[in-house]
């Protein structure tokens, strides 16, 4: 469009470094920004994603993925568990998920993993 990084970077209040991070993919472009760079270039937000394949589902990324249901009321209990297990050893993360499975009669770990 025969502008540089210099000229968009002023436009923006950023200088040509934070532009080329943009450009590079080092740094996330917000919403707000994105809205600013369409302005500047005197175009609708959309033509930043021409050429992109629509998504069959809104804000699903893949069109095969599974449907997730909540199929049981979340309690404190089960949102404490949610919070703790990521702070855990892959091993007692393991442990718990087995002792999980065989208290709620769900299929055994070696079943489980190989599906």
């Amino acid at each position: 469009m025969g502008f540089n990084q210099s000229d968009l970077g002023r436009a923006l209040g950023l200088t040509f470094q934070q532009i080329q991070k943009y450009e590079k993919g080092t740094n996330r472009v917000s919403a707000s920004k994105l809205w600013q760079m369409a302005r500047f270039f005197k175009v609708d937000v959309s033509y930043f994603f021409e050429g992109l394949a629509p998504v069959s589902q809104p804000g699903m990324a893949e069109n095969d993925a599974p449907v997730f249901t909540h199929d049981f009321p979340a309690t404190r209990y089960t949102i404490e568990l949610s919070r703790l297990a990521p702070a855990l050893p892959a091993r007692k993360q393991k442990l718990l998920l087995e002792m999980a499975r065989e208290m709620g009669g769900g299929e055994p770990a070696e079943e489980a993993d190989a599906a």
